[in-house]
C-alpha cells in the first residue's frame, strides 16, 4: 500500500480510545511515531492531521523556491541517512518524509483532515478527550488518550503575519502573504516589492527574480546571513570512497553539529570575529563597492536571530546581476502604486509581498482545560521547554533556533518514550511536573530571553508562553549540545515528576 492508499485509508477511521495521541503529521509528528514504533512496542497510537496530507510547514507553504533554510543531514531524522544536496526543496523533503512513514507502516496510524478543537484532562479518568472536526464531513469525532504529545509545531498555518500599515486599501496591485501564496498570481514582468529580510525572503527572491522586472527586497533593518556551497564536502568524499550511506550520514552529521558548535560558541565569545566572518562572505559575492553597512550589517550580534543559509549565495547573486535590489528604510505609507517610504522616497510596485512572519500559536488553537478549568499556559512554568507544570500526561515539541529543529525532536522522542515505559514499569497512570520545594524562590522569566534571542514572532507572543525558571530543568535553553547529553541523563525519579 503505498502513501497515498494509506492517507485514504486511515481517513476513513475516526474514534476510539489510544494510549497516545499525536497532534499533527509533519516533521515532528511523524518522528514521534517512528520512535513510538520502535521503542515502545505495543503502544497504541493516532496522528491526528488537520491537512489533507503529512508535512506540516512543507504541505501548507507553496511559495516559489521553497526550500529549507537549514541542512537536511541534521534536518532529517537521525535514524534515516538524507543522501541528496543538504539545502533542500520542499517536494524533496516531502518525498522523504513520505518515504519514513512508508518504510515504517505509519500511514494506518494517521487520521487526515481532523482538526483537533479541544483537549480535556479528567483526573477522575487519567484520560485526555480529545475532540476534533474532521474538515472533509464536517463531522464531530472524540478520542481518548492517556498521553497527549503536541507536535502541530509553534505557529498558525492558517495565516501569516502582516503588519498593518496605513493606506494598504489604497495600492491597486496585489498584496499577498507567501504563508498564503495565491496559485494565480502572475509576477512574470512585474515590479515586485518584498518586504521582510528573512528566511523566507531570502528563498523568495532569487526564485522569482528571473522572471519578474525587478524585485526590490524592502527591509527596516539588515539581518544576517551564511553562505556557501549547496554541498557538504566530507559527505561528497565519502561517497566517492563508497563508504556506507548510513555511517555518512553519522559522520556528517556529526561534522556539521561541531562546526555549528563552535560557530555558536564564537558567536557569543567572539561577536565581531562571527561578524567579519559573515560579513566578508556577503561582500565576496557583492564586491567591496556595495553598501554593505547600510544594508547587510545588523545591529545586534549573531545569532540574536535565526542566521538563513544562501546556497550558492543565489540572493546574492540575483542583486549583483542587477535583477533584484536591497533598499533599506521605513515605511510611511501605501499608495496606489506602491509603497512611500519615511525617507520620501518611492518604491513603485504591481504586486507586494509581504514576508512578515507569522503568528505564534503557543496551543496549537486548541482550547485546554484540566478537570473542568480553562488551560492557561502562560500560567504554567515548562520542564525543559516540553512540559508544564500542572498539566499532567502531556509533551510538547518545540525544536531549536541555532540547530536544526528536528535534533529535537529526537531527544524529546527518547525521553517520552523512556517517560511511558517507566510509567508501565511503576503501574503509574499520571504524570505531572512539579515545582520542587527548592525551586519554589525561583525567580520566572519570560520562555526565552529575549538577550539571547528575539526574533519578531516571539517577541509578539512571548506572553502566550508558559514562564521559564532559572535552573536548566526550567527552561528551554536552545542548546542542542548541551541537551544532548542532559536530556538521556534526566531522572525520571526527580521530584519534579509527580507520578499517580
Amino acid at each position: 500500500m503505498n502513501v497515498q492508499q494509506q492517507i485514504r485509508a486511515a481517513s476513513a477511521d475516526s474514534t476510539g480510545h489510544f494510549d497516545v495521541v499525536i497532534a499533527g503529521a509533519g516533521i515532528s509528528g511523524v518522528g514521534a511515531a517512528y520512535h513510538l514504533t520502535k521503542q515502545c512496542a505495543g503502544t497504541s497510537f493516532v496522528v491526528l492531521e488537520t491537512q489533507r496530507s503529512f508535512g506540516g510547514t512543507w504541505l501548507t507553504h507553496r511559495y516559489p523556491g521553497i526550500r529549507s533554510d537549514s541542512d537536511l543531514h541534521t534536518f532529517g531524522y537521525r535514524f534515516k541517512p538524507w543522501t541528496s544536496a543538504p539545502i533542500a526543496t520542499a517536494a524533496e523533503i516531502l518525498s522523504y518524509m513520505g518515504e519514513v512513514i512508508e518504510e515504517n507502516a505509519l500511514g494506518p496510524h494517521i487520521r487526515y483532515q481532523h482538526k483537533i478543537s479541544s483537549a480535556r484532562w479528567s483526573s477522575e479518568e487519567n484520560l485526555w478527550t480529545i475532540e476534533a472536526i474532521r474538515t472533509d464531513t464536517g463531522e464531530a469525532v472524540r478520542f481518548t488518550a492517556n498521553f497527549f504529545w503536541m507536535c502541530q509545531g509553534y505557529y498558525r498555518h492558517s495565516e501569516g503575519y502582516t503588519p498593518e500599515w496605513k493606506a494598504m486599501e489604497s495600492f491597486k496591485g496585489r498584496i499577498v502573504h507567501p504563508q498564503q501564496w495565491p496559485d494565480d498570481l502572475d509576477y512574470k514582468d512585474k515590479k515586485v516589492v518584498v518586504i521582510g529580510s528573512g528566511a523566507t525572503a531570502a528563498t523568495l527572491i532569487p526564485a522569482i527574480a528571473r522572471d519578474s522586472a525587478h524585485v526590490t527586497m524592502l527591509q527596516r533593518s539588515p539581518t544576517y546571513f551564511r553562505t556557501g556551497r549547496n554541498a557538504i564536502e566530507i559527505a561528497e568524499t565519502l561517497r566517492a570512497l563508497q563508504v556506507d550511506e548510513t555511517w555518512i550520514h553519522e559522520i556528517t552529521r556529526r561534522k556539521i553539529l561541531f562546526d555549528q558548535d563552535a560557530f555558536t560558541r564564537k558567536t557569543f565569545e567572539e561577536p565581531e570575529a562571527a561578524k567579519k566572518e559573515l560579513l566578508s562572505a556577503v561582500e565576496a559575492y557583492l564586491g567591496p563597492d556595495y553598501d554593505i553597512a547600510t544594508h547587510f550589517t545588523p545591529k545586534y550580534r549573531p545569532w540574536r536571530q535565526r542566521i538563513a543559509f544562501i546556497p550558492d549565495g543565489d540572493l546574492f547573486q540575483g542583486i549583483k546581476a542587477g535583477k533584484a535590489s536591497v533598499v533599506t528604510g521605513e515605511i510611511e505609507r501605501f499608495t496606489e502604486t506602491g509603497i512611500l517610504l519615511k525617507s520620501g522616497n518611492t518604491l513603485e510596485a504591481d504586486i507586494i509581498i509581504t514576508a512578515t512572519g507569522f503568528n505564534l500559536s503557543a496551543n496549537g488553537d486548541i482550547d485546554f482545560s484540566i478537570d473542568g478549568k480553562p488551560l492557561d499556559f502562560s500560567q504554567t512554568v515548562t520542564y525543559r521547554g516540553m512540559m508544564f507544570t500542572g498539566v499532567p500526561n502531556l509533551v510538547w515539541v518545540f525544536g531549536y533556533f541555532r540547530a536544526s529543529w528536528t535534533l529535537r525532536v529526537d531527544l524529546v522522542a527518547d525521553f517520552v518514550c523512556r517517560l511511558l515505559n517507566h510509567m508501565k514499569e511503576i503501574g503509574a497512570r499520571k504524570v505531572t511536573p512539579a515545582l520542587r520545594p527548592e525551586d519554589h524562590n525561583m525567580p520566572l522569566l519570560p520562555w526565552i530571553d529575549p538577550e539571547n534571542f528575539n526574533p519578531g514572532y516571539m517577541m509578539r507572543g512571548m506572553h502566550l508562553l508558559p514562564k521559564r525558571g532559572d535552573k536548566p530543568e526550567w527552561q528551554h535553553n536552545q542548546d542542542y549540545w548541551a541537551e544532548k547529553d542532559e536530556f538521556p541523563a534526566i531522572d525520571l525519579g526527580d521530584h519534579a515528576f509527580v507520578y499517580e
